[in-house]
């Protein structure tokens, strides 16, 4: 696993002994910062489900000003340690250490350009993430959510008040880009 662009273009990542995470592959993530293009560029990121810091640390690479990276595994939290440490980014980036829903209920006045979700496949995380973060300012007005799925899960009709406006798939993997409707 390797950073694919911008100024640590190249450099190895760290990743987490076992199955616990899965880390996007290079391909769905160049895939992903394609679409996205400038909306990287000064942005604030949450990484939600972090797993390796991949997305976040990508993000930073590629021109985000500062990333928020949440994970509940104590092994996965100490290998995004070693890779914000190695990468030299531990002070553009704030690491928690707690369950994603538990950030949302302590964190609800943080606002981000940029959030991905990357949770284990088919435990329908990504529905209750958007009903958490739905009545707070969590996305800027232009701000992308984006979601990484199984190919065979469906979010339409249970992510009020954002709306689909892309979706790719590349193998069994399906990512969703998505805003607030009223944008």
């Amino acid at each position: 696993m390797r950073i694919i662009a911008g100024e640590m273009r190249g450099r190895q990542l760290k990743a987490v002994e076992g199955i616990h995470t899965r880390p996007t592959s290079d391909k769905v993530k160049g895939a992903i910062f394609s679409v996205l293009g400038e909306k990287v560029l000064n942005s604030r990121v949450l990484d939600l489900f972090a797993g390796t810091g991949n997305l976040a640390i990508e993000a930073l690479s590629r021109g985000s000003r500062e990333a928020v990276l949440v994970e509940k595994n104590h092994d996965a939290y100490q290998v995004i340690q070693k890779n914000l440490s190695l990468l030299g980014v531990a002070d553009k980036t704030k690491l928690h250490l707690m369950d994603a829903f538990k950030f949302i209920d302590r964190y609800p006045n943080e606002v981000f350009n940029l959030i991905f979700l990357d949770p284990p496949y088919r435990q329908e995380l990504i529905p209750k993430v958007i009903q958490s973060i739905k009545d707070f300012a969590y996305l800027t007005p232009d701000g992308v959510i984006v979601a990484e799925t199984a190919k065979d899960e469906d979010l339409t009709g249970v992510i009020y008040p954002f709306e689909i406006r892309k979706t790719g798939e590349y193998g069994d993997t399906k990512i969703w880009y998505l805003q607030r409707m009223d944008v």
